[in-house]
């Protein structure tokens, strides 16, 4: 399917790929207006978020790998840069990982390579604030306005299968051959353990752990992630 897109200035593209339950306008705020100064700023509504109706989400990465295909074939998009956090950055890797002639560079953060070990742990707690999320009659009220004519809580659904994370995704990526920068906070402590991880396995890789900050980096600290993700992408500028 063809996503709901905001675009925003002129130059290369940069496309951001937004954190579960957020849209393309209301993810990456920040980052996207300092970087529309100099570069096309692509935000979709990933399928099922925002204005990116749609009921199917079984699949929702393999899914959602072909969407953004779809998409920037019809923006006439031939190649771009790709930012993701948490969900977004896990299509951005698939993505990448498929149609690596489709990308300059691939930057990721909210991603867990490895299974952790106390991983039935962690998965319970996130169901436990999601439970409170449901709950919340102004957080439902927000959430049905944001996203309209999408059912928003069967991603809370899907979260609580003990499968849903594709590890066998996140932890293979041996074969990419584009310049990466994986981001993390220093407070999530399962994603900086995957530093390690991916310094072995991808050969032109970037790596910064970011002090006072957790799983939505960009979030906590948006000028010290901007200011990472500038220096990235001006060291990999295309002539």
């Amino acid at each position: 399917m063809i996503l709901h897109t905001k675009i925003l200035g002129e130059g290369e593209a940069i496309l951001f790929l937004h954190t579960g339950l957020q849209t393309g306008e209301t993810d990456f705020q920040y980052q996207a207006e300092f970087f529309s100064k100099h570069y096309k700023i692509v935000l979709p509504d990933l399928r099922g978020h925002g204005k990116s109706t749609c009921s199917k989400i079984d699949n929702f990465f393999y899914d959602s790998v072909e969407d953004l295909y779809e998409t920037i074939d019809f923006l006439n998009i031939q190649k771009c840069h790709i930012v993701g956090c948490s969900l977004g950055a896990i299509v951005g890797l698939m993505f990448t990982k498929k149609y690596p002639n489709r990308v300059y560079t691939l930057s990721i953060s909210g991603v867990i390579p490895l299974k952790p070990d106390n991983w039935e742990e962690l998965q319970k707690a996130d169901i436990e604030q999601q439970d409170q999320l449901l709950n919340d009659n102004n957080a439902r009220a927000y959430y049905d306005a944001l996203h309209e004519n999408n059912n928003w809580t069967k991603f809370l659904s899907l979260a609580k299968k003990e499968d849903w994370y594709p590890f066998h995704e996140t932890g293979k990526v041996e074969n990419l051959r584009i310049p990466v920068l994986y981001i993390v906070g220093e407070e999530k402590d399962h994603e900086v353990c995957g530093v390690g991880t991916y310094k072995k396995m991808i050969s032109d890789i970037h790596i910064a752990v970011v002090p006072f900050a957790s799983h939505l980096v960009h979030d906590a600290q948006p000028e010290v992630y901007t200011n990472i993700l500038d220096l990235f992408l001006q060291n990999n500028k295309i002539v």
